[in-house]
């Protein structure tokens, strides 16, 4: 019989593959997990829960898949773009933009539905409005709601789901209030050219190519005021060209003040570079600043897929990846410009993302990330591209449709999955930190997604991803999450919250698309319609209440609030892989094996099980005699001793999983073992 205390105080190897269960000999086997779900690797070591996701709002149609773009202005003013069939709308500060144009509304009777007068509204039936500043009917107030019944100067409202709303039990109005419209923006891009779009910004305009359409301009002069353009291009005649049938770019990018495109139908393979600082003058010419025209060799007939402007352009293309340098190592120019393939791996149609100097890319296939990066001090003058899920290769599988980088706070890539999960890769290579963790977003939906069977699934289904940066320390994350909701398809908008929640639970927010109240004394939190019928958790006053049934857009609690976070609930998860702890004779792999306890090193967290699975676990306690039972139970901050239940057994795994709404952040964990020596 062998003692040991092994120490697992490292997961930078994230979740792992199954088929690393017996490479008990390498170091990243006691750096990874079995399951990582809903967690996020630090790059110091440790395992965090993630945040819950702000509601912000519907897509313009439930019933057409959309997607998301950013638009940086500057720091101050960033945008989300939602696209969808032929419209776009703007999100800023985690909010949909509306027109700034109110109108004035004069009564709002009691009645099934209510009828609301605005002289000369001009709203038709079923534009979005957001209704504000209500004096006496306060139950409208800051509510998306959709018109209906029309006319010159009346209308009544109906909820998301297209049902009437009743204001008979409402307060009575009393005077004022107003309604704006949310701003919408013709586009040429239906609902299946939208995975195909690229882009490319400066300043207050963006490049946006597709291979079926014209180059687009969409420029920015405020909040409320976008417009869509085609520029006029100037070519060479004689070159090939960007105007005309079969001549739309696939790709676009800025480099070196030039702005590049790439992947006709009539030229796959060829690049086009503007004039220096000139983005619509492509005609070429001998002076350094003038545009060129570079076609790409090659035994077969490999398409341009992206564009990644870094210390080089890189070009990916489905036959392999390519760097555009220069015969002098200075800027490009007509007369000393060239092209090197470095790798033959292909690339999917995905758009990359940079961190630093390195293109992150998903290889033709669809599941493996390759890192694109200088290796001047193994290879010189050199490129590599090493794959990113060697260690991790089941969690792609079904193939990755999206990127994302999210560089504050922990460098982390988001990945939108095919079936609707969303994946995450620490990343952070100074530290040599590549791990990989998946998030099952809270909710359900019942039918088909993308290539998979008519069933209910138990998360719900994000389509589109995109982040922005801040000033504030951490990048937002934004995503469309598509559930079912009261039988209906939905889907919304939602923002991933701060990983950075304070020292106290009270601004904690650890639901899915989740709203959050704070205020006078309440038990009944409304403006919850978009959950409607759905059972949700509640965080209030710092502590977790009893699940309650969204009715009539509201929930009663059980207990007064003055703050709250509610929405729909999710489990974090953590199972090790079988633990190898030694024995007297070698490996303790194979052999009978007693956990007998456990140490947890905490931080910040609080309400967490532990056990050997899901089906066996034990509450830790963190409430003591000395706490006021009617006071949120303090986070803790240190080592959780637990004696661990069952007998001997082969596998000896650990598993601690979250489902309160609630932190948790694991630091280590030191089991005690006794290994049955055969």
């Amino acid at each position: 019989m062998a003692r040991s205390a092994p120490a697992l105080a490292s997961f930078t190897a994230g979740e792992l593959s199954p088929r690393l269960e017996g490479r008990t000999n390498i170091s990243k086997y006691n750096e990874g997990l079995s399951d990582l779900t809903n967690m996020v690797v630090h790059p110091h070591g440790g395992v965090t829960r993630r945040p819950g996701t702000q509601f912000l709002n519907e897509v313009k149609s439930s019933s057409v898949k959309g997607r998301l773009i950013p638009f940086v202005f500057k720091a101050t003013d960033t945008y989300i773009l939602e696209f969808g069939n032929t419209n776009m709308r703007v999100f800023r500060n985690g909010a949909i933009v509306l027109t700034g144009v109110s109108k004035t509304i004069t009564g709002v009777t009691q009645a099934s539905p209510g009828v609301i007068t605005s002289s000369s509204h001009g709203f038709s039936n079923g534009d979005e409005i957001v209704i504000a500043s209500v004096g006496g009917m306060t139950e409208l107030n800051n509510k998306s709601f959709l018109v209906a019944n029309s006319t010159t100067n009346t209308f009544t409202l109906t909820d998301l789901f297209g049902v009437a709303v009743n204001s008979t039990n409402f307060t009575t109005y009393t005077s004022g209030g107003v309604a704006q419209a949310v701003l919408e923006v013709s586009t040429p891009y239906s609902e299946a050219d939208l995975p195909d779009i690229r882009f490319a910004q400066s300043a207050d305009k963006m490049y946006i190519v597709h291979p079926d359409y014209a180059i687009r301009t969409l420029t920015r002069t405020g909040h409320t005021s976008w417009t869509f353009a085609t520029p006029t291009i100037t070519e060479t005649a004689g070159n090939p060209s960007l105007n005309g049938s079969n001549n739309n770019p696939s790709v676009v990018t800025f480099f070196e003040q030039r702005l590049v495109y790439g992947g006709t139908t009539n030229n796959p393979q060829t690049l086009f570079f503007s004039k220096t600082t000139d983005y619509n003058d492509f005609q070429t010419g001998s002076n350094a600043s003038d545009g060129l025209v570079y076609t790409i060799a090659s035994n077969t007939v490999s398409n341009i897929r992206w564009l990644s402007a870094t210390r080089v352009l890189a070009v990916g293309t489905s036959g392999g990846e390519y760097v555009v340098t220069t015969t002098n190592n200075g800027p490009i120019t007509p007369t000393t410009t060239l092209i090197r393939k470095y790798s033959n791996y292909g690339t999917a149609k995905v758009n990359p993302v940079q961190s630093a100097d390195v293109t992150l890319f998903l290889q033709r296939g669809g599941r493996k990330v390759r890192e694109f990066k200088y290796v001047g001090e193994v290879n010189a003058s050199g490129y590599q591209a090493p794959d990113m899920t060697i260690i991790s290769e089941h969690i792609t599988e079904g193939g990755i449709k999206e990127f994302a980088y999210q560089q504050e706070p922990d460098s982390v890539v988001w990945c939108v999955r095919e079936d609707g999960v969303l994946l995450g890769m620490t990343y952070r290579r100074e530290e040599e930190v590549v791990a990989w963790h998946k998030h099952e977003i809270g909710g359900t939906y019942t039918g088909t997604h993308n290539s998979l069977a008519s069933a209910t699934y138990a998360y719900g289904m994000v389509e589109s991803i995109a982040t922005l940066p801040t000033d504030t320390g951490e990048d937002e994350l934004y995503m469309i999450v598509k559930r079912t909701i009261s039988g209906t398809t939905k889907r919304y908008v939602e923002k991933l919250k701060t990983f950075d929640f304070g020292t106290t639970t009270v601004a904690a927010h650890f639901v899915d698309s989740g709203l959050s109240y704070s205020g006078s004394s309440i038990t009944n939190v409304s403006g919850l319609d978009h959950l409607k019928g759905q059972t949700v958790s509640i965080l209030g006053n710092g502590a977790s209440h009893p699940d309650k049934t969204v009715s009539d857009g509201e929930i009663t609690a059980d207990f007064a609030l003055t703050t709250a976070a509610i929405g729909l609930g999710y489990t974090s998860k953590l199972q090790t892989l079988r633990i190898e702890a030694g024995s007297v004779d070698g490996t303790s792999q194979g052999k009978p094996k007693r956990i007998h306890n456990i140490v947890l090193r905490l931080f910040r967290t609080v309400g967490i099980e532990v056990g050997s699975d899901v089906t066996n676990v034990d509450r830790i306690a963190f409430r003591d005699s000395s706490m006021d039972m009617d006071e949120a139970v303090p986070l803790f901050t240190g080592d959780k001793d637990i004696e661990f239940p069952g007998g001997f057994e082969d596998d000896a795994k650990l598993y601690v999983q979250q489902t309160q709404p609630l932190p948790m952040t694991i630091l280590a964990l030191y089991p005690r073992l006794n290994t049955f020596d055969l």
